[in-house]
């Protein structure tokens, strides 16, 4: 079995675990993408994940312009259509959010955090060809919570008795990425996710360099500052150039 299959079928099985989980109030919406743009995804990981990295990025959780939209990790549209050429038919999520449609390429909203992100990565490596050779991007949870105002609730907001089954079906599907793309570093896309990168490491025996470059989500008044900049920095600390 290739290492693109493997993946996706680690990607079946975390579909599987979190179908069966409830979430309580304020919650009143979950999307899922790797259901509903499924095709999309999979073309992904067929396309750039069928071998072995030198370095692994990721991030928590999809946001309502990316990934949400098009089943690509920090999907922003332009950079997941025009620079990686990934573009299939995305369904709807049920039920569907009225204040968060799912419209899949054909979104007009900008993903701030996954342009900021492609766009360092498309600047500094030319091609997807190029950076995907020995890079790979994936979030942590592919699960998408929202209140009934449309707010996003990310996974440290929610209750330890709900969040504790997502912790452990999605630690097995990380842990997987990393037996199979063998990574010599491991970079969180923020806190959470170098959290959640080191916790997985250590509970498999995985050695690895890990850390992490500031989360390029327009929230963060660092990342308003230079993102580009201050990512580069860090990653050069860390020894990846």
């Amino acid at each position: 079995m290739s290492i693109a299959d493997s993946l996706l079928v680690a990607t079946d099985e975390l579909v599987h675990e979190l179908r069966v989980l409830d979430f309580g109030p304020p919650v009143t919406h979950v999307y899922n993408p790797l259901v509903y743009a499924a095709r999309s995804h999979e073309q992904y990981v067929r396309q750039f994940g069928n071998s072995t990295k030198q370095v692994l990025f990721m991030g928590m959780n999809p946001g309502p312009w990316g990934m949400a939209q098009t089943g690509v990790p920090f999907g922003e549209i332009p950079a997941a259509r025009d620079w990686m050429g990934i573009e299939e038919p995305v369904d709807k999520p049920a039920p569907e959010h009225p204040k968060r449609p799912v419209e899949g390429f054909a979104c007009t909203r900008s993903e701030v955090s996954g342009r900021r992100l492609w766009g360092y990565f498309a600047e500094k490596f030319g091609t997807p060809q190029q950076f995907f050779s020995s890079h790979y991007v994936v979030n942590y949870c592919p699960l998408v919570w929202m209140e009934e105002s449309g707010r996003n609730r990310t996974p440290d907001k929610l209750p330890a008795s709900e969040m504790d089954p997502v912790r452990t079906a999605c630690d097995t599907y990380v842990a997987r990425h990393l037996e199979l793309l063998e990574p010599a570093f491991l970079i969180g896309v923020g806190a959470y996710a170098e959290g959640r990168l080191s916790a997985i490491a250590e509970a498999i025996g995985y050695d690895a360099t890990i850390g992490r470059i500031l989360h390029p989500s327009p929230a963060s008044p660092a990342a308003n500052r230079d993102w580009a900049g201050a990512a580069e920095k860090q990653l050069e600390k860390l020894g990846i150039g």
